[in-house]
């Protein structure tokens, strides 16, 4: 397919980044301009040789501009083709346009800055979009740019080959169409947002390419919702660092998404998409010390997330005690900043604790479809719990089992957590058996020393046999919370009454495959 090298172009623009090497360019190249507007004023600023499209058509601006492209004379030059239609222009007394270099009104800007019904309305351009999808059309003969970023290459390729190449019109082409999609659904949108009195919609915006996937040979894409008003995972405030890779964004998201169930300063620190350390206290740093010392291994290039602002002093003790991949908080104090700056690799994010919910709901690919679930947001309340047992809880026991129940959402199933004092002590995950679970919670508990006489223990769904209670019984387990619902509850609740263990019930599993 041929290469062109246009002779008259059509320039119309909301963001005039880079209009100035362009027209310096095309004037270079003894290109006929054609202009609208303020882009016009733009333009005879650099060059005198611009002519304005009202002049063009012999059509003066109608409405203060809402109509003014919108002639025959411009698209036929745009639409004609080459090879079929010039007859018909010569006729009319009309010319070719080959090269359109247009971009839309700000319509998602205007609308994020938040803005009038009216004044939304008066950003959906109208002229814009007919001649640039004019042009994609016959990208066969014209060259059609829709973003400055693409300047550049236009006229690198013009200068260096042969003129604009058929494969580098097809490309922007497909970019216009790219383009005209997100305009339109974010256009409508917003009017079914106004229609749902304020009822938000969403769509995707691609965020970054990254390095790759879960494993090397897999690529991998950031996509970000619009529109967000909090600072979550996806469009965090990154502080410092190198870039985030899939599986810190996965575990990022993971971290903050348990983080954010304790009211009190709390500190978890996730390790392949667990928790590996939880811990709730009077203040940040003693919650991130407790976290570590539940399994400092695992921690071992884990991700830290803290629902309070990072003080130096944490920061410090950070630094000096592990390797961290990524940190998240809600903010961070100077010195804290300057103590991860001496390591430059590490990552830092600043996250708000309240979350956008554009999508409510989770979604798995299966062969030949998709899964979609709602979100697991329940909290069973403290008052719903039923004790099934002839020992109650002692107040201490409850305010931990109900700690330990929130840890056991977040952690892959089969899943049992250990813990004391609002500290997790042990944390079994991901097992084909619940037993196994309990067997790590307890291990890791022996590995660092870790008293687990009188802890508490939540699994995240009931117990099959009442092998698990005497597993616990043997540890020193002194209360258990789980769902209930087996079949044989009443031998698991006979095992537990034989070795004087408190146990409540939930009536409500929180699975995590």
């Amino acid at each position: 397919m041929h290469s062109i090298k246009p002779k008259t172009a059509l320039i119309s623009l909301s963001d005039k980044t880079g209009l100035e090497e362009l027209v310096k360019f095309l004037v270079s190249e003894n290109v006929k301009m054609l202009s609208t507007g303020g882009t016009f004023k733009a333009i005879k600023e650099i060059a005198s040789e611009v002519i304005e499209v009202s002049d063009f058509t012999g059509f003066e601006e109608m409405m203060n501009g809402r109509v003014k492209t919108l002639h025959p004379k411009i698209h036929a030059g745009i639409l004609a083709r080459r090879d079929k239609d010039l007859e018909v222009l010569e006729e009319r007394g009309y010319e070719t346009i080959d090269l359109v270099v247009v971009n839309l009104y700000p319509f998602k800007e205007t609308i994020a800055q938040g803005c009038s019904f009216e004044e939304a309305i008066e950003k959906i351009d109208i002229g814009g979009p007919t001649m640039i999808r004019s042009a994609a059309k016959n990208f066969k003969d014209v060259a059609v740019v829709s973003n400055p970023s693409d300047y550049s290459r236009l006229i690198e390729e013009w200068k260096n080959s042969d003129g604009i190449s058929y494969d580098f019109r097809k490309e922007l082409s497909q970019k216009v169409f790219e383009t005209m999609a997100d305009y339109n659904l974010s256009i409508s949108n917003y009017l079914k947002e106004e229609t749902k009195n304020n009822i938000p919609s969403y769509d995707f915006e691609k965020s970054s390419s990254l390095r790759y996937g879960e494993n090397p040979h897999q690529t991998a894409n950031l996509f970000t919702f619009s529109h967000l008003k909090h600072k979550n995972i996806a469009n965090a405030d990154i502080l410092q660092g190198k870039e985030l890779s899939y599986n810190n964004i996965v575990d990022a998201d993971a971290a903050w998404e348990c983080v954010r169930a304790f009211d009190d300063p709390a500190c978890v620190i996730v390790k392949h998409a667990n928790p590996c350390g939880v811990a709730e206290s009077e203040d940040i740093s003693r919650a991130y010390d407790l976290a570590f010392q539940t399994d400092p291994t695992s921690a071992f290039g884990g991700i830290i997330a803290l629902n309070r602002t990072l003080d130096t002093k944490t920061a410090q003790e950070i630094n000096t005690r592990q390797f961290v991949e990524v940190i998240l908080a809600t903010d961070y104090e100077e010195g804290a900043l300057a103590e991860f700056a001496k390591k430059k690799n590490v990552r830092v994010l600043r996250v708000d604790l309240e979350q956008d919910n554009p999508y409510p709901g989770m979604i798995k690919k299966v062969s030949g479809g998709i899964l979609i679930q709602s979100d697991d947001t329940y909290a069973v309340p403290r008052e719903d719990l039923k004790c099934v047992t002839k020992r109650q809880p002692t107040p201490d026991e409850l305010n931990d089992l109900m700690f330990a129940w929130r840890v056991a959402k977040f952690v892959k199933s089969n899943a049992i957590v250990y813990v004391k004092n609002r500290q997790t002590i042990g944390i079994g995950a991901g097992q084909m058996s619940r037993v196994i679970s309990a067997d790590i919670a307890n291990l890791k508990a022996k590995q660092e020393g870790l008293e687990v006489k009188g802890a508490v223990m939540a699994s995240d769904a009931f117990f099959p046999f009442r092998d698990g209670i005497d597993k616990a019984a043997s540890s020193g387990i002194a209360s258990i919370i789980q769902p209930g619902g087996s079949i044989r509850d009443d031998e698991v609740i006979a095992a537990a009454d034989e070795n004087d263990i408190a146990m409540v019930f939930t009536s409500t599993r929180h699975f995590r495959h």
